[in-house]
């Protein structure tokens, strides 16, 4: 084995939780990445970076395959070709021990709808050893403002309340990568703006953010990274910070 392969492998050991506990994931890297669904491919070879402290803007049109590369990047899928780099750590070798420092919102909330909202969150405060989890639950409750509802089953929430609900789950282990699909969806004004403040404290704390959306509006400002997918490529890639709505919308329409 040449010098060269031997390093590579040496990257992409097997690590154990202890050592990824002692480590920040500060950048992901996306390689080539294809993934296939009955000889179709919805990715063919899409390679980006995110980075933490910056907030990720992912936009399509339907069957563009942003839901499959939030799905790998949140390890809950293996592309067919290609790799995801998780600072020096291959997905293949780390899933396991990497799922407890992502947080994915995506169209499901996750949470049991005859538990109330602080059972719920509890639940997932103890499953992922949130110290103090009873003190983590209820400054979550306050801070996205359900501290009113927490003792309403799930069932019961409107979709709003439901979608701050599962901000809260997401959020409540600390996430160093952050996936949002959707997120705004459902939100009135309010919830809207928590949420925006939600995503900048995120990034400002060093955290990756990948939303996807196409609520030009919410997004309008917040994100500093735009990937616009057509056809499972990358249709275009543009940094600028603070993107304004018009610049999105404009990006966009060129990429289509």
């Amino acid at each position: 084995m040449t010098a060269e392969r031997m390093e590579g492998a040496e990257r992409r050991r097997d690590v154990g939780p202890a050592e990824l506990t002692a480590r920040e994931i500060s950048v992901v890297e996306v390689r080539s990445v294809r993934k296939v669904f009955a000889r179709r491919p919805a990715l063919a070879g899409v390679s980006f970076t995110l980075r933490g402290g910056r907030v990720t803007l992912m936009m399509g049109p339907n069957g563009a395959g942003k839901s499959t590369l939030l799905s790998i990047l949140s390890t809950l899928s293996r592309p067919t070709e290609g790799e995801v780099l998780y600072g020096e750590h291959n997905h293949a070798h780390v899933e396991r021990h990497l799922r407890g420092r992502i947080g994915l919102l995506s169209h499901e909330s996750m949470l049991y709808r005859r538990m109330t909202c602080r059972e719920n969150l509890l639940f997932f405060a103890r499953l992922h050893r949130v110290p103090e989890p009873v003190r983590a639950v209820d400054r979550w409750l306050a801070r996205l403002k359900l501290d009113g509802e927490a003792e309403r089953p799930v069932g019961e929430l409107s979709r709003g309340q439901v979608q701050r609900a599962a901000l809260a789950r997401v959020l409540l282990p600390g996430p160093d990568l952050l996936l949002l699909d959707e997120p705004f969806t459902g939100l009135d004004r309010e919830a809207v703006e928590l949420l925006r403040a939600e995503i900048v404290e995120a990034s400002g704390s060093g955290r990756i953010v990948a939303v996807v959306s196409h609520d030009v509006d919410a997004v309008g400002g917040l994100c500093d990274h735009l990937l616009v997918l057509r056809r499972g490529r990358v249709g275009v890639e543009h940094e600028e910070p603070g993107l304004p709505r018009g610049r999105i919308q404009e990006l966009y329409h060129a990429a289509l």
